[in-house]
């Protein structure tokens, strides 16, 4: 099994199931910075045509072509069904965000070959090891999903 740091540096496409158009919500900004770090990411999203400047797709078995990593921004309890699609995918791992766990997704996951990571932020772990995809001028960005406050000119 890899480790999360290696399934991040690995990947190229990263589907992301639970993908939200709420700029205030992690599951929009942590994509969006791995989107501006150099990684492909489809958004999962029944509700949303297009989000990150990619189209949506309802379910991970429309995305037409290969997912590397299927990271997950829905209730555990949904983990397996997701792990289970990931599987039908042919994704090369699972990866679900912090406060996300399953032991039967990752029995799901892990029996078919797949990696697994759970309770794990994509973005923190992006972010520790300075992680960039196929960037060539990185750049530290800090996203809190929030634009920043305007300067007020000090009087």
């Amino acid at each position: 099994m890899r480790t999360p740091r290696q399934i991040l540096a690995d990947a190229h496409t990263i589907a992301v199931v639970g993908a939200s158009r709420d700029p205030q919500k992690p599951a929009h900004w942590v994509p969006q910075m791995l989107q501006d770090q150099g990684w492909r990411v489809i958004p999962v999203n029944p509700h949303a045509e297009q989000i990150f400047g990619e189209r949506a797709y309802g379910r991970l078995s429309d995305i037409p072509w290969h997912v590397d990593v299927v990271e997950v921004f829905r209730p555990s309890g949904e983990a397996p069904e997701i792990a289970e699609a990931a599987v039908a995918a042919g994704a090369g791992a699972v990866w679900l965000q912090q406060g996300v766990t399953s032991p039967r997704a990752r029995s799901i996951a892990e029996d078919a070959g797949l990696d697994y990571v759970e309770d794990t932020c994509m973005g923190m772990e992006r972010a520790l090891h300075d992680m960039t995809h196929l960037c060539e001028h990185p750049t530290c960005q800090v996203y809190h999903g929030v634009d920043p406050a305007p300067e007020v000119p000090q009087a």
